[in-house]
């Protein structure tokens, strides 16, 4: 079966993205399969695998893609990954902020804005990824870079966690805007948690589970596939 094109896929939590990449490999027996933006095993939600050497020749294009996500941070501890399976390296007491003054900090962060990528991630100097750096306690200047927050709301506040959702540009690191979105509130936080919702007009309302990739046969999970 000549199966190519985009297929959506909500990723689970604990799982790579490579992990997917490798179940779609065995189950529509393709080499050539990829994916257009990592997401972390930590963190849920949708991935665009792209399928066939043709389709994958096209990853740039959507990973270009201006992207949503679910967030939730948690005010008064720094960790050294920026998120909640990091070390603790500082903690702080948590005031008791207002509506108003949680707002007021969120609202820093909204359009065009300059952010510092973390240690844990992806980006290359020097020819080296930062979080194989990081993984040896290494830490490397890092050049803030131009990000555009597309859209950025409030969905809940318990203390000292808060629910957020943010569209983004590319390039947006969400653990480094719960760390900013902290120093800003003076108390300092972490990424407590990652769900990634859409992918430019792609949603992961569309999207096909991992489980549900395993069960199917592969007439199944061709007729999910999106031809591009």
């Amino acid at each position: 079966m000549d199966i190519s094109g985009l297929l959506l896929v909500d990723k689970p939590l604990d799982m790579s993205s490579h992990d997917v990449v490798d179940i779609l490999r065995r189950k529509l027996d393709i080499k050539k399969i990829g994916h257009a933006g990592t997401l972390d095993p930590q963190a849920t939600g949708l991935l665009l695998m792209l399928i066939s050497r043709q389709a994958t020749k096209r990853a740039q294009l959507f990973s270009g893609m201006d992207k949503s996500y679910q967030a939730r941070l948690t005010l008064g501890i720094k960790t050294d990954t920026a998120d909640h399976t990091g070390n603790v390296v500082e903690q702080f007491k948590v005031p008791e902020f207002s509506l108003s003054d949680i707002e007021k900090a969120f609202s820093c962060f909204q359009g065009k804005i300059m952010q510092t990528p973390p240690m844990v991630s992806a980006k290359k100097i020097n020819g080296q990824k930062l979080y194989s750096l990081a993984r040896k306690g290494i830490t490397v200047a890092r050049n803030p870079v131009e990000i555009t927050i597309g859209e950025i709301k409030i969905l809940a506040i318990n203390l000292p966690h808060i629910d957020f959702q943010v569209k983004c540009s590319k390039g947006t690191y969400i653990r480094t805007l719960c760390e900013d979105i902290g120093q800003k509130l003076g108390c300092n936080a972490h990424m407590n948690g990652l769900r990634r919702t859409s992918i430019g007009q792609y949603n992961v309302d569309n999207a096909i589970t991992v489980d549900k990739i395993k069960q199917a046969d592969i007439n199944d999970i061709a007729q999910e596939v999106i031809k591009i």
